[in-house]
């Protein structure tokens, strides 16, 4: 019996970083390379069962982007320190501790060591792992001891050899767009707290301080809808608290070459994080009745009615 090795060494990343080497991000064209490895695993059925990545920022952001771009989630990724600027040597010992029961498995790293884990195992002397490349390699069952040249390279994909756009609505499909397709679906939150004069709406800054938005993100595979629109409270607004199970509507709007679909969902705030802990504090944040919200502060004008029909709901409970 044989099992599968993929190593995928990282996307194009900023050359430097105020925080060190291991902390610069990776570039767009670097995700964009992820995510078309991602698709083309995707497509051929190549899904690994089992991902171990490097934590630095460019190499953890690269197995992500791969990953959702599969229809998977990123929670399972295992992030080891050992994939960070490590040896031949250390990289069999991961390897060697790898799950038996994980039959293709996904390494997410860095050069020069992962070019030369690929030209230790490839039985054809390995070759060049250019950024976000991902190598194929068919090995031995048993990877306790992976010797010189016990390996065959089957095949060896670079992101420029692949398609710019992405199918829509799935693998498959011929229609073509800007982003992968779990772009497309998005989820927001209307936040919400009961003061002294009844309830206030919590609306923040968009990115570029250009409106007043609500927290809203892209959908991540594998999750629900509230979970996503949680995690972008946490991130965008720093709020925490209660998402409704039932959603308050949708809209749909223009972005990324098509229309996306936002669904909308109540969030019951229940602690507001303090400046320094939240991540976006730049973006600014205010609460306001739900007539100011629904009348004048918020840029998307479909979310005035669902603003309303919340604030009834509150009345009435």
């Amino acid at each position: 019996m044989t099992r599968e090795l993929l190593i995928l060494r990282h996307g194009q990343a900023e050359k430097s970083d105020p925080g060190g080497d291991a902390a610069r991000p990776i570039t767009d064209p670097g995700k964009r390379g992820a995510q078309r490895i991602g698709v083309w695993l995707l497509r051929h059925g190549l899904i690994p069962d089992h991902i171990v990545s490097s934590p630095a920022e460019r190499a953890i952001e690269t197995a992500r982007k791969t990953v959702k771009a599969m229809g998977m989630g990123a929670e399972g990724i295992v992030q080891d320190d050992r994939l960070y600027a490590t040896g031949t040597g250390e990289l069999r010992r991961i390897l060697a501790e790898v799950p038996r029961d994980a039959r293709r498995v996904l390494l997410v790293g860095h050069n020069p060591g992962l070019k030369r884990l690929l030209g230790h195992l490839d039985a054809g002397g390995g070759a060049d792992l250019p950024k976000a490349g991902l190598a194929r390699l068919e090995l031995p069952d048993d990877w306790s001891n992976l010797g010189a040249g016990c390996g065959r390279l089957k095949t060896l994909t670079r992101p420029k050899e692949l398609p710019e756009k992405f199918p829509f609505p799935g693998p498959d499909s011929d229609e073509l767009r800007d982003r992968p397709a779990y772009y497309y679906t998005q989820s927001a939150v209307i936040p919400y707290r009961i003061g002294a004069q009844g309830p206030e709406i919590l609306v923040i800054q968009s990115s570029k301080k250009k409106h007043w938005v609500v927290p809203k993100g892209i959908m991540d595979p594998g999750g629900s809808p509230q979970a996503s629109a949680a995690k972008e409270a946490h991130e965008e607004a720093g709020i925490e608290g209660n998402v409704s199970e039932r959603s308050l509507g949708s809209y749909v709007y223009e972005k990324w070459g098509a229309e996306c679909t936002c669904h909308v969902y109540a969030m019951e705030v229940t602690r507001v994080l303090p400046e320094e802990d939240w991540e976006e504090s730049h973006r600014g944040r205010i609460w306001v009745t739900p007539e100011q919200a629904a009348a004048a502060r918020l840029k998307q004008p479909e979310l005035g009615p669902m603003v309303e029909a919340l604030a009834r709901s509150l009345g009435a409970a």
